[in-house]
């Protein structure tokens, strides 16, 4: 069945998107790689590159519409590319912010709003949105870019409830801290970190802390093979630590997750007020 499946895949080039295009076209599905520049891609079998910056109305129209012209139809679609950035709040821009906005939310609507057609024609269709925990968490200096995943979330469960009746599902996959370029070498906000300083260094260090020790991209991508490959459900915490924060967050007191995002984030306790 899946050697009839059309794929496409944004942020292809590295990461979680190049191994989930490995992953997939070694399990026989016909695999479209999306790339702000291919050439920079590692030439992997049975993937097809294709250029895309899901910033541009123009180039991700042109990129859609080059996947259908090759393979007839568009069978799933993943929403992977995205940008992050480290700093506080305070400190970002309206341009900075504006920037992961553009790439992390309205770049999945460009390609939601591009594929659609054609999956709602021919009634069949699954868009998988790579979220992550922190679209369900809050990170202290990683404020706009957990805002950005917030938003994605909740877009993402709206657009499911409106497609359902297409027979189009959406999937939102939510990783944890990835060995990836995107979170060991995410950018920082222009402003220095001024009266943030102590607190951002330590956050920082405890963060990349993880990130030494996260899963590996490939872990992902099983995941993403997994939610193609078997049952439904449209929220899906990637690996057991993603798992295990997901139900964290529901199901524990909210001064209890307070208190361990803080420990894990290297705050130490609330200051009284």
């Amino acid at each position: 069945m899946s050697k009839d499946k059309v794929v496409v895949i944004t942020g292809a080039s590295s990461g979680i998107g190049e191994a989930s295009a490995r992953l997939l076209a070694q399990n026989g599905f016909q695999v479209f790689g999306g790339a702000r520049d291919p050439k920079r891609a590692h030439p992997i079998a049975g993937v097809r590159f294709g250029t895309v910056d899901v910033t541009d109305d123009a180039s991700v129209s042109n990129f859609v519409e080059w996947v259908l012209s090759e393979a007839g139809k568009i069978d799933i679609l993943i929403n992977n590319a995205g940008v992050s950035l480290v700093g506080p709040v305070e400190n970002t821009s309206i341009s900075e912010a504006h920037k992961v906005f553009d790439t992390n939310v309205f770049g999945p609507l460009r390609m939601i709003r591009a594929v659609l057609p054609s999956m709602r024609a021919a009634r069949s269709g699954l868009i998988i949105n790579v979220s992550s925990v922190l679209g369900f968490l809050p990170a202290p200096f990683m404020g706009v870019y957990a805002s950005s995943k917030h938003a994605l979330e909740g877009l993402s469960e709206s657009l499911d409830h409106e497609i359902r009746g297409f027979n189009v599902c959406v999937v939102l996959l939510e990783p944890t801290f990835t060995n990836t370029k995107l979170d060991v070498n995410a950018a920082q906000t222009e402003i220095p970190l001024g009266v943030y300083a102590t607190q951002a260094d330590a956050t920082i260090k405890a963060v990349q802390a993880q990130i030494r020790t996260a899963p590996s991209p490939r872990a992902v991508a099983d995941k993403i093979l997994a939610a193609i490959d078997g049952p439904y459900r449209m929220r899906q915490p990637a690996g057991g630590q993603a798992t295990l924060l997901s139900r964290l967050r529901r199901f524990m007191p909210a001064g209890a997750v307070d208190r361990s995002l803080r420990k894990t984030f290297g705050f130490g306790k609330r200051s009284a007020s």
